[in-house]
């Protein structure tokens, strides 16, 4: 497989309202995207270091992944995202490695981006997300 890069780090918050002052304000980072990725339920904020995104992910809905993640192990660190040309053909690969999927195929992410996650029993405890840019303009 052909990782490019480490393309965000998704971060579970309560509210992205109340984060962003730490981030922007004692890191010195800058939010420049927010939106709503409603069939995730979850609103987004992006914030760029380097060539590296950090996305923190507030739930939309109680019954959201976001919710149960924080419900279960509080705000933090909840995914990786790894950058590949094709997320489909990613996801193959790794599939036929043995590599159990939470996608089978790519879905929409915010961004606009292509993505598929690994399950974390299959990847050591670490939910892992494959993207790729293909359809973004």
């Amino acid at each position: 497989m052909n990782l490019s890069h480490i393309e965000h780090l998704g971060i579970a918050v309560k509210s992205i309202e109340e984060s962003l002052p730490y981030y922007e304000g004692v890191l010195g980072l800058k939010c420049y995207n927010i939106e709503e990725v409603a069939d995730q339920k979850v609103k987004t904020a992006f914030l760029r270091v380097g060539q590296t995104k950090i996305e923190l992910l507030e739930a939309t809905s109680p019954d959201s992944t976001i919710a149960k993640f924080i419900e279960k192990r509080g705000e933090g660190i909840h995914h990786i995202a790894f950058a590949v040309p094709n997320t489909d053909e990613a996801l193959q690969e790794v599939s036929e490695k043995g590599v159990q999927l939470i996608d089978k195929h790519s879905r929409k992410g915010a961004e606009g981006l292509n993505i598929g996650f690994l399950h974390p029993k299959s990847t050591l405890g670490v939910l892992t997300e494959l993207c790729d840019n293909r359809d973004v303009k």
